[in-house]
Formats: structure tokens, sequence, C-alpha cells
């Protein structure tokens, strides 16, 4: 029987257990993947715009050369904070249900294994469930929905679909290494959440002829050349051998329902009470990115790393 239970070993769930620690409660982190499997995830040459204080959790000073860590910095950084802690992370157990038994909840996993907690914080967040064009041809082996480096395209032309952040960098990347870039997106203009220091970059390439900006466009169809797209003067095809389909993310609420969780239908982010994270389920606590929905730019690691101490200070509270 463990005091609490961690699904998601992102910087959230790690502060879960970290808290718990703290307090003096036993705890157990299930990860699918690696630990912080998002950020490893991440394109292998990203560097955070957040200063690494922003990034910090357990008290653990986040030490690094230069003023912005990279993802090898951060996730050598969070393997530490782990191991520092000596925190029971079992990374490669995917979880497969969450139910209440009486007085506790019964987790699951794929392999079979069970677990018993007190209690249950979901931090799983949203990396795994890209959104989708719900186009023909998205599923061809030349269509992506993550980007990780840009060496494989040199040479080559390359759509990306998107107006945020993801989709400009990638952009700015494959045309830094030599692919042939189109950005279609279906608004007028990138989206105006995209970073400050970006902007101006991506607009001075598109202005130049160095990136072909397609706007007010949506993609019908891709091919395994091509990429269709209505644009407004009509049908255009647009020559691709790699699409990057870079259009956000979206939460599992499949999964969530599964598990009994009250949905919101409008923001698709789980009902709980906001001073505490408990769901409508007793002693079943989201945290994390998960908790925001479908508006996935309000919840990052440098706040969602603040819900643990949240959490266990409403766990404490009940004992």
């Amino acid at each position: 029987m463990h005091d609490l239970i961690v699904v998601g070993s992102g910087p959230a769930g790690i502060s879960c257990a970290i808290e718990a620690k703290k307090a003096g409660l036993t705890s157990v982190v299930l990860e699918k993947g690696s630990l912080v499997d998002a950020i490893r995830r991440f394109p292998q040459n990203l560097i955070w715009f957040s200063t690494p204080e922003l990034l910090e959790i357990g008290d653990i000073p986040f030490v690094v050369s230069s003023v912005r860590p990279t993802r090898v910095d951060t996730l050598a950084y969070y393997q530490k904070v782990v191991a520092h802690y000596k925190l029971d992370c079992r990374c490669h157990n995917e979880v497969k249900n969450v139910a209440r038994t009486g007085g506790t909840l019964r987790v699951t996993t794929v392999s079979g294994r069970a677990y018993e907690g007190r209690n249950v914080v979901l931090a799983t967040g949203y990396y795994d469930n890209p959104n989708r064009l719900g186009v023909p041809g998205e599923s061809l082996s030349n269509v992506m929905h993550y980007y990780d480096e840009p060496f494989k395209y040199f040479g080559c032309d390359v759509t990306v679909v998107g107006g945020r952040n993801s989709a400009v960098e990638a952009s700015l990347d494959l045309f830094r290494h030599g692919a042939r870039v189109t950005l279609v997106h279906r608004g007028e203009n990138l989206s105006p959440g995209v970073k400050y220091w970006i902007l101006p970059d991506i607009e001075n390439r598109i202005k130049a002829g160095q990136i072909t900006g397609v706007f007010r466009s949506t993609v019908r169809e891709v091919r395994n050349d091509s990429v269709v797209v209505n644009a407004p003067e009509g049908e255009r095809e647009i020559p691709s051998d790699f699409v990057f389909v870079l259009i956000g993310f979206h939460p599992d609420t499949e999964r969530l329902h599964k598990f009994g969780m009250e949905i919101d239908p409008d923001t698709l982010a789980p009902r709980f009470d906001d001073q505490t994270f408990e769901t409508n389920i007793p002693s079943l606590y989201v945290a994390g990115s998960i908790v925001a929905g479908r508006h996935t730019n309000r919840v990052f690691v440098e706040n969602g790393r603040l819900h643990g101490g949240v959490i266990v200070k409403a766990i404490l509270s009940k004992l």
C-alpha cells in the first residue's frame, strides 16, 4: 500500500513524489516511457527560453554553464534530482486503469501489475496525443507529427503545417540545414503566441523568399511527393518529400473517461478543485499540463512543477 501513486514522470509528477517524500509519505512513480519522456523526445538541439531556476524542482539548484539550459542539460538535471531523493520511479510501465476499490485506489499496468494507493496523481500531460488533420494520406510514412532534427532532410522539399512555435522553429531549423521549406498555415498571419524573438526571423525569411509561406490555406490531401491545399486562389499542389504536421496536442479524454473522471466538454479538461487539484473521484488528483485540457499553452514546466506542493498539502490535510 502506497500513500501516493504518481502516474507520469514529468517535472509535475516528480515534484509530487518529492513533496510526498518530504512529508514522510510513501510513493511510487509509474511512467510509460523513460524519465521525463516528453522532454527526451523534444528536438535534439532545443534550448530553453526559461532560465534554469524556473525549471528547478525539489530545492535542488539547476546549474549550467550558459544562461539557458539545453535539452540534454535538462534531462541530466531531472535524473540527478530523482537520484538525490531516491524516488521509486518505474519507467516503461504503462498504466492501463485506475479504479476505486473500497477506501483505496487500484492502479493496474499494461503488463498486469497492480498497485494499491491511498491517493493517486495523474500527471500524464498531452505529448502522446498530437492533433491530426484528418485528411487522406496523413498516415503515409513521409508524414510526421513530431520534429526531431533537420539533417535527414538536407536537399529535400519539406512542408510544415502549423502556425505556432513548434511549426515556426522547425521551419527555421530545416531551412538553415539545407531543406527547401514551405510553411502552410490556415490563418492570415502566424499565431500571436509565437515567441517574440523568433517572429521577426521567420517573417524575414518568408519576405526574402527563403521559406515559402502559404497562408489562409488548409491541407486537403497528402501524397507521396506533394501536398494538396485549398488556398485563396484555389487548389494548389506543393512538392513535398516530407511533411511535418505540427498543429499542437490534445488530452487523452477517452482514457480519463474510462477512469471515471468528469471532463469539461468545452475545454476537455478534467473537472477538479482548483484549490487542491482533486477530481470528482475522491483522492484522485491531476497535475501538470493535463489540468489545462485543450488550452495547452496555459500550463508549462515552469508552473506545473508547483502543483506537487499543493496536492501533498491537500493530502496531509485529510490525515
